[in-house]
């Protein structure tokens, strides 16, 4: 996978508009435009498209670590010239707040299998004896298991929604024409004495 794709799954996943976009990077400290991000957004076969290297996906990542879990305070984590897909990994984790069963679950979404002792190679420490190189079908089939998850939820929090407009828009009509006060009814008039006088239609 490349950073683009990376960058363009996350966007669709979690809905981000291009602003929203420009708004992590900036809790990463950094500053990017709109135009920007729309050349990395874009396919390679596409007029303005941009590669998006390493340290730019790494600030991104660092930024949607501190949009989703807060920033922290002190130095801010430096964006790495080199990522690894490992490491891409481990940045997904910390920013979703994921435990171990919670990815083996979301990986099962897709479906995709792996064990707790796999899964803890991915986020060992380079030169571990038991580190994991994680490879593109993992990173890929992860990412597929997120937006599994999370455009679901999005998917059902706008049934919800529109629901809920609907439940208040029947509300409105049914008591659109309450008054208040019950009027006298059009059949009755009034005599010279001012009582009422009910007329039989």
């Amino acid at each position: 996978m490349t950073n683009n794709d990376i960058l363009r799954r996350l966007r669709y996943v979690f809905d981000f508009t291009n602003a929203k976009i420009v708004g992590i990077f900036a809790k990463a400290d950094s500053v990017v435009t709109k135009e920007q991000v729309i050349s990395w957004l874009k396919k390679e076969d596409e007029s303005g498209y941009e590669k998006c290297n390493d340290k730019t996906l790494a600030t991104f990542l660092n930024g949607f670590i501190n949009y989703s879990r807060g920033k922290r305070e002190g130095d801010q984590p430096v964006p790495e010239k080199k990522l690894t897909n490992n490491m891409i990994f481990m940045k997904l984790k910390i920013a979703l707040n994921l435990k171990s069963d919670d990815i083996i679950e979301i990986l099962r979404l897709v479906p995709f299998e792996v064990s707790q002792h796999e899964l803890s190679a991915f986020f060992r420490k380079p030169g571990n004896k038991h580190y994991r190189e994680c490879k593109d079908q993992i990173l890929r089939n992860f990412l597929m298991g997120v937006q599994l998850k999370h455009r679901a939820k999005l998917e059902e929090k706008a049934k919800a929604e529109t629901e809920a407009e609907k439940g208040a828009k029947t509300k409105t009509d049914k008591t659109q024409f309450d008054w208040g006060e019950k009027s006298e009814p059009d059949s009755v008039i009034q005599n010279e004495y001012g009582s009422p006088i009910n007329l039989l239609l």
